[in-house]
């Protein structure tokens, strides 16, 4: 049955129930047929499924096969250090993500909610899982919907449907049937949705669906079907496993084949290769992307957001489109009156949602601050009128509406700000009576004893209330509101409506007579204008300005009307001259590669549904973006599960908005989100420097090692050195890379040339480095071979480890090496002190040189070693000068 098409007799038949509603038997029998009215909950994972996940990646498979390669020729200390490197890599991984899904779990609201339904005929409070289909609800003002209903019977009943429609202005409930049967939920106004609430009046509905049937319930269940596609350091991480199995199985068959070739022994040879092998494949570099990422969540976890999943940051910051919702998202969803028309003068009011600090100045001029009669005439008239209540909570640290439409409490805060308090007001002159908002009237009217007096005080639509008044206030005083004035004020409502502003008329009549109907009002003064829209987030046009420096774009999704999202992006900086807006039954037209060919013109998508989001975010993804969206309602819980990356709000955020999120802002702050990308910029450009300095160190090994053997020179590191300078020497280096402090604020955006972990230009870089490092090492190992090989060995070794020393400066910044802030990273010092320190004992230490097979060097060993060393620092100089002067400007990465 279509329920919000059908009469309520329909209804109650369908449903085997009456306006008395169920008896107890009735209702425990339909519990036990559909269930509790519960939306389906993910079990956490458990700590060794959270554990073993972080070996599902192909550098961890490749490390694995190592391992036991080596374990097999006997090398049992090298495989042990591999597999304590993976081990260590997983607790790190798997602490993170267990801490933040306990974070996340204790978000969840456990509070079980309760509901007033009929049951024997009487009104009973139960436990909302135990509302059952035919259920009679009893909603009042404040009430939050425990389930689908269809309304029965309602009185001045207002809904914010905005966590489920994405609407910020309450939508006022009526019992008549819908024509329409194709209707959205947000265009069904006789029915009520789970989890909205109800902002004033009351009502009685009848339960149609509960659980997973009811809409809510059904986004909820559509999240399990959402493939998430992979991060983009999950897509470059397994490139670059792809490059490595082949260039480890390619390099290894040609060496091993040419050292056979030389008549060296096939032992030899195949613990060369597996040595080879081990160092061609980066061991460290699984724990010390963990550490970056870790290092990057614990930076966010200080400025209140909770990253779910470590990747997450670093996908941020390869973003290039933002799509933010409205309500909740870069709004407060909290009416302000923002400007006011009263006695010939425009005026501006300041403020933030429903604080009462603010001030009222004349527009053009926001050191003139005036509250002449008119103004406070209509503070006067907005306080009578504003059946809302606002307060501080301590908890959440800002000011919420208590109860109360949410229109009546942007005029109780413009009240205050004119300087009047509603209690007090009260006090001095008490109502005697009033007439709430109704949808047919659409104004709400009291009248308040002043002196002897009777006050009508009238706040509601224009078209309703300016033709009933007869006068006007104006700078002289009050005159005939004729047809020139008229038409003048109609003007100036069009004039505040086409910016996206709610337009409220005020008017009073200072000695009321004694009977009055509500649809019969007497004459009317008009006193005022007031124009309110949906509360900007102070930190937002700051936010955007900097995401638009960034080279990412920022667009706003919402199922509010275009006319109000224009008005909102226009503020927020979205929204700009040439821009394009487009609506959901547009979008329902357009296929997904028309929609993608329309994207780059496009910054607002208004009325849009769950699905049409969907359809968005998979045209972005047409076009090869990657796509960060905010939400905080349901019907963003589909967006944010399948855009590469989901960040939802956790003050005002709903649940399954949290649960489909990847980051939650736990401060509701916008600019979170801006930090975020900060941050992910810093981890992709510190993986970057360790990949580089990883690759080049193992390419200039296996180049140093393919040389010798192909002029005939025998090896000039053995298979325990190329694993000590693999996990000793570059062990601490990278682990201080990783440590690098964040880039400065300035960061270019990253551009899509540049959006893998190793392109060309990168590759280019690591040959050159290691080139250099596999000259300067074989040239000295040739020149100290007949001294002996095991000082030629130990020259080749001692060169290798100081041109890595060396290159860990080079890699961390793409200015010339000692022309950056050397005190940047003290942890980068104490790593070259320390390998520095290591190296010297692997040389002169017994017990190490025997191991390693070395010899002790003279000091003027070590100063041709270092000379020779050093080269590399000269090079790598001179190709970040020639790469600077050859890229364009805008490509370039600041480190």
């Amino acid at each position: 049955m279509i329920w919000h098409t059908s009469t309520i007799d329909e209804v109650f038949e369908e449903l085997k129930s009456s306006k008395n509603g169920l008896s107890t038997n009735s209702a425990r029998n339909i519990f036990n047929s559909h269930g509790p009215n519960q939306l389906p909950k993910t079990r956490p994972d458990s700590v060794g499924l959270i554990f073993l996940r972080q070996f599902k990646s192909p550098i961890i498979y490749i490390l694995f096969i190592s391992a036991f390669i080596v374990l097999a020729i006997g090398e049992f200390v090298d495989a042990l250090i591999i597999f304590a490197v993976l081990i260590i890599n997983a607790v790190i991984g798997a602490f993170q993500e267990g801490k933040a899904q306990n974070t996340m779990m204790a978000l969840q609201n456990f509070v079980k909610t309760e509901a007033t339904v009929a049951r024997d005929g009487k009104e009973a409070v139960v436990s909302d899982e135990f509302v059952v289909p035919g259920d009679v609800l009893f909603l009042k003002e404040g009430d939050k919907i425990a389930a689908d209903a269809r309304i029965i019977d309602t009185n001045f009943f207002k809904i914010d449907e905005s966590s489920l429609t994405g609407e910020s202005e309450p939508v006022i409930k009526t019992i008549k049937p819908i024509l329409n049967s194709s209707a959205q939920f947000s265009e069904q106004n006789n029915m009520v949705f789970r989890g909205t609430f109800v902002v004033s009046g009351s009502a009685k509905a009848v339960v149609v669906a509960t659980g997973t049937n009811t809409e809510i319930g059904k986004i909820s269940s559509k999240l399990q079907d959402i493939d998430n596609a992979e991060t983009p350091l999950k897509a470059n991480i397994r490139e670059l496993s792809k490059v490595i199995i082949i260039s480890v199985l390619s390099i290894s068959a040609i060496i091993f084949i040419l050292g056979i070739s030389r008549g060296i022994a096939f032992r030899e040879m195949l613990t060369t290769v597996v040595a080879i092998s081990v160092s061609a494949i980066p061991e460290g570099l699984p724990i010390v992307v963990t550490l970056i990422l870790a290092a990057g969540v614990y930076r966010m976890g200080k400025k209140n957001a909770l990253v779910r999943k470590l990747q997450a940051v670093e996908a941020l910051g390869q973003a290039n489109i933002i799509a933010v919702d409205k309500t909740g998202t870069l709004t407060l969803n909290q009416m302000m009156v923002e400007k006011i028309y009263s006695a010939g003068n425009l005026y501006s009011v300041s403020g933030e949602g429903y604080s009462p600090e603010g001030r009222i100045s004349v527009v053009g001029n926001s050191n003139e601050i005036l509250n002449p009669d008119s103004v406070l005439m209509a503070g006067r008239i907005s306080s009578f009128t504003a059946a809302a209540g606002v307060a501080f909570s301590e908890k959440n640290k800002l000011w919420q509406r208590l109860f109360g439409d949410p229109t009546e409490a942007a005029l109780l805060v413009f009240s205050q700000k004119v300087g009047f308090r509603r209690d007090d007001l009260l006090q001095e002159s008490p109502a005697v009576w009033e007439a709430p908002f109704d949808s047919n009237t659409r104004y709400h009217a009291s009248i308040n004893l002043v002196g002897d007096k009777r006050f009508l005080s009238v706040a509601g639509a224009p078209e309703t209330v300016i033709p009933i008044c007869t006068h006007i206030m104006e700078p002289e005083g009050v005159k005939i509101f004729g047809r020139k004035e008229q038409d003048k004020i109609q003007d100036l409502v069009n004039e505040l409506s086409s910016s996206g502003l709610r337009v409220i008329a005020l008017a009073y009549n200072s000695h009321a007579p004694r009977d009055i109907e509500p649809e019969s009002l007497p004459n009317l003064t008009f006193c005022s204008l007031v124009a309110m829209s949906d509360s900007l987030r102070l930190e937002v046009p700051n936010s955007v300005r900097v995401a638009i420096e960034l080279g990412i774009k920022v667009v706003m999704i919402t199922g509010d009307h275009a006319l109000t999202a224009k008005a909102i992006a226009k503020k927020a900086g979205i929204f700009h001259d040439g821009d394009e807006t487009i609506s959901g039954v547009e979008i329902d037209k357009l296929s997904i590669d028309e929609l993608a060919f329309r994207l780059p013109a496009i910054s607002i998508f208004a009325r849009v549904s769950p699905e049409h989001k969907l359809k968005i975010i998979e045209a972005y993804k047409k076009r090869k973006y990657v796509i960060a969206m905010t939400g905080d309602g349901v019907n963003d819980a589909l967006p944010l599960a399948a855009a590469d990356l989901g960040v939802a709000m956790g003050k005002v955020g709903t649940e399954v908005a949290k649960e489909a999120a990847d980051i939650i802002l736990l401060d509701d702050n916008f600019n979170s989100i801006v930090s975020a990308v900060y941050e992910g910029r810093n981890i992709y450009a510190t993986i970057r420097k360790v990949v580089l300095y990883l690759f080049a160190t193992s390419l200039g090994e296996i180049l140093t090692i393919s040389v010798a053997i192909f002029f005939g020179l025998p090896l000039p590191v053995t298979a325990s050195q190329i694993i000590w300078l693999n996990f000793i020497t570059d062990g601490f280096l990278v682990l201080a890379l990783a440590m690098e402090p964040k880039e400065s604020l300035s960061t270019p955006p990253i551009s899509r040339k540049h959006n893998k972990i190793l392109d060309s230009s990168m590759f280019t870089r690591m040959f050159l480095q290691a080139f250099i490092m596999m000259v300067g090492s074989v040239i000295l190992f040739s020149i100290y071979l007949p001294e002996g090989y095991i000082k030629a060995s130990t020259v080749a070794l001692s060169s290798l480890a100081i041109f890595q020393w060396f290159n860990a400066w080079n890699v961390r910044t793409d200015r010339l090496t000692f022309r950056n802030k050397l005190a940047e990273n003290y942890g980068l010092h104490i790593a070259t002190l320390i390998v520095i320190v290591l190296q010297l004992a692997a040389v002169y230490l017994p017990a190490l040189s025997s191991v390693l097979k070395t010899s002790p060097l003279s000091i003027f060993d070590w100063l041709i070693i270092i000379v020779v060393s050093s080269s590399i620092v000269v090079v790598d100089s001179v190709w970040k000068i020639l790469h600077k002067a050859t890229i364009p400007k805008s490509e370039k990465l600041v480190s």
